[in-house]
């Protein structure tokens, strides 16, 4: 115990892949390649949650439940997006297509985004990196989709941002997500926890 374990993630990335991409192998060597920083976001916007979902039985001899059994899982990744790029776009949207447009009278040309038609959404690979001086921790989520809608609001005094929504998907093979952790933090392992 002490103030070293004390974590403040005074950095963090977000980062994403297609569904498939190898991991990083540990949480300090560099991205593979096929990884994407998906850019700056607000500081206070980065945000993981988990919703376990519960049931129980009661008994007439008891005030409180006498058996309870979970029955769902869920996560979600919630974060701010402050650039506005194709990759936020398509990120945001859960896909769609980009098409570059050329004028037919000349000029500049310019993009056009179509977010994805109902059953279309794209999944995604994701890995939220903290980071606390030396210390680092990847959060790795090899399935994930985003299931909620866009709400922006356009203020002329502040930046507008894309809100990403990214809820955790499950699968018969390896966990939903897991934590690569520094190996300085053996030095506090409790050791196997006992059933």
């Amino acid at each position: 115990m002490g103030a070293e374990n004390v974590f403040i993630p005074q950095q963090a990335r977000l980062w994403l892949a297609p569904v498939g991409t190898a991991a990083p192998d540990g949480p300090t060597v560099a991205m593979p390649s096929a990884w994407f920083d998906i850019g700056l976001f607000t500081p206070d916007s980065f945000n993981w949650s988990t919703d376990p979902s519960f049931e129980e039985t009661r008994a007439h001899q008891s005030n409180y439940a006498v058996r309870r059994w979970q029955t769902e899982d869920a996560a979600t990744i919630e974060v701010d997006l402050l650039e506005w790029s194709l990759a936020s776009f398509r990120a945001v949207y859960g896909g769609g297509t980009i098409e570059k447009v050329e004028p037919a009278g000349g000029g500049t040309a310019y993009f056009r985004f179509t977010p994805p038609a109902i059953g279309s959404r794209t999944e995604t690979a994701a890995c939220l990196e903290l980071i606390d001086g030396n210390k680092r921790l990847r959060r790795m989520v090899p399935r994930c989709e985003q299931t909620e809608g866009v709400e922006q609001s356009f203020q002329k005094t502040e930046a507008s941002t894309l809100p990403l929504r990214l809820s955790v998907l499950g699968g018969d093979v390896g966990a939903p997500y897991y934590d690569l952790l520094p190996s300085t933090w053996a030095a506090f392992d409790p050791g196997p926890t006992t059933p």
